[in-house]
């Protein structure tokens, strides 16, 4: 048997577990490994390191399995270090493969050596080693791909020395390839009647869904039929938890109570008249505004189902459950008793009428032109902070995967995470409504979205600043806050630049006629929308 390199039984693994795209900016430190890819892995190319993680992170929230990334050593990973943080919060599964400088080399801290290589990224990633000696890379990128895809999922990270792939590879490694790792994590009998019970006895109950049951739903669809069935048979209203990144239940459906505001008081009043709240797939809670107050009205019941241990565990109140929400919220579906009522037919919600102003087009109108023309093969990214709230209010969400926010709020996620999911999810059309100030964060995944004709539409929500931070600064009685507002930037051109069409816009007129003719378009388009 022909011996084999350390890159060679990577590849391999690679191929196993059904790895075919590399995320990545090329560096000096990533030639070898780079130049051994061959034609079995596609490298797709990000301009910097921080649309390079966006990219992953997109194709990972449509394909629902782990994204290889490559990044360059310190300095790479620093410029990623951004967009890892949403990875880390939204339970993203990236594995991060880094350069390192010639092992003998990195006590030295010679030009471009990663000095305590696997404390860098750290506290954003579950898992973070450098090999102690090339034999063992292989064995730590298999270790690194399950540990991305295990509960809680999220980013890990390898750092590799360049002169360790052409080292020969262990004859053992051939057994990597073949290892599984099952996780059956439902709740027991015991604890399903218990619980069960518990939610028949409520009088008014509330279901607050997290990100963690659309994640499940991507994989399998089975779970969003599950949640709708439990909330139905238990005629609870069901509430998007605060600060959400994706949405789990159907906007459409007449159970469907809104989005939590991400303050303590807000979802104390929100949920007062509810005598017991289930909380299916959300951490409890990621508050965001500071609004001191009682967490919980009195009398108040709060159950947690969360796949994520540290979840459970920082909670400040609550009964929690650590078990996978999609094999959970069908047993809850089978297991609780039906109350018979039923609050309209499912798709029945009308959704309100857009603001409207004397002084141009509003946001609130850009969400109706959008939720005019939504279909089966639309999915949404926004990183428009100023309509967060509005967002899953206006726009009919009604199948998994169908919108995507940053986890943890980190701008410049929009543009390349819609990139990531149009590679993801071809047959898809991805809209993307994006902020002018959080635009200029990515705006280097354009060239991408070029490269490679992506389905994507980009919508640039521009009301000449930092619009979500002026509200905030209002709230906090905070005046003359400087770098708020900026000069006009001429997305037009930047688009154009790059090699995506693109046209500007400023009433809901013209942006209904070009948002129409971008659905009909065959590859990427840039909307430039001035808005009050």
């Amino acid at each position: 048997m022909t011996e084999q390199s350390v890159l060679e039984s990577t590849l391999e693994i690679f191929s196993q577990r059904g790895i075919t795209k590399i995320f990545g900016n090329p560096g000096s430190n990533e030639i070898p490994f780079l130049a051994g890819l061959g034609s079995d892995i596609e490298f797709v190319l990000g301009l910097h390191e921080q649309v390079v993680l966006g990219l992953a992170e997109g194709y990972s929230r449509a394909t629902g399995q782990a994204a290889l990334v490559n990044l360059h050593a310190a300095s790479g990973t620093g410029n990623a270090m951004g967009a890892l943080t949403n990875a880390r919060y939204g339970h993203v599964p990236i594995v991060v493969l880094a350069g390192q400088q010639v092992r003998r080399t990195v006590g030295q801290e010679v030009m471009l050596s990663n000095v305590d290589a696997t404390l860098l990224p750290q506290p954003l990633v579950k898992y973070s080693h450098e090999p102690l000696a090339p034999e063992d890379v292989p064995r730590t990128l298999s270790q690194a791909i399950i540990q991305a895809n295990t509960h809680p999922r999220g980013p890990v990270y390898v750092s590799v020395p360049l002169d360790d792939w052409a080292t020969p590879a262990l004859e053992s490694d051939r057994l990597l390839g073949a290892r599984t790792v099952t996780d059956f994590s439902g709740l027991d009998e015991a604890a399903l009647r218990s619980l069960a019970s518990e939610l028949d006895g409520a009088k008014r109950l509330a279901i607050v869904v997290g990100p963690q049951v659309d994640a499940a739903a991507v994989v399998d669809a089975s779970v969003f039929d599950a949640v709708v069935e439990l909330a139905e048979r238990l005629d609870a209203a069901v509430f998007i938890a605060p600060s959400p990144d994706r949405c789990s239940f159907p906007t459409t459906h007449p159970n469907f109570a809104g989005v939590l505001v991400p303050g303590i008081r807000s979802v104390q009043e929100r949920l007062a008249d509810s005598d017991a709240v289930l909380v299916l797939g959300s951490a409890v809670f990621r508050y965001h505004r500071w609004e001191p107050g009682p967490y919980l009205s009195e009398g108040g019941r709060v159950i947690q189902i969360t796949q994520d241990h540290r979840e459970a565990a920082r909670a400040p109140y609550g009964s929690s459950y650590i078990a996978d929400v999609g094999v959970v919220t069908g047993q809850l579906a089978n297991a609780v008793a039906d109350r018979g009522r039923r609050r309209g037919q499912p798709g029945s919600r009308v959704f309100p009428e857009p603001l409207r102003s004397e002084h141009g087009m509003t946001g609130s109108q850009i969400l109706a032109v959008l939720n005019e023309q939504v279909t089966d093969a639309v999915a949404y990214v926004n990183e428009t902070t100023t309509l967060d709230l509005d967002y899953l209010e206006r726009i009919a969400i009604d199948r998994p995967g169908m919108y995507h926010f940053p986890a943890s709020g980190g701008l410049g996620f929009g543009l390349p995470v819609a990139v990531g999911l149009a590679l993801g999810a071809p047959e898809k059309t991805i809209v993307a409504t994006v902020g002018d100030g959080s635009a200029n964060y990515g705006i280097s995944a354009l060239y991408t979205a070029a490269e490679h004709q992506t389905r994507t539409i980009f919508v640039i929500v521009n009301n000449g600043g930092y619009g979500a931070l002026a509200g905030f600064a209002s709230r906090m009685g905070a005046e003359q806050v400087p770098g708020l507002t900026l000069r006009e930037i001429d997305f037009v051109s930047l688009a154009e630049g790059y090699g995506v069409p693109a046209s500007r816009v400023s009433s809901r007129d013209e942006f209904a006629r070009a948002y129409a003719a971008a659905l009909s378009a065959v590859g990427p388009v840039l909307i430039d929308a001035r808005v009050t």
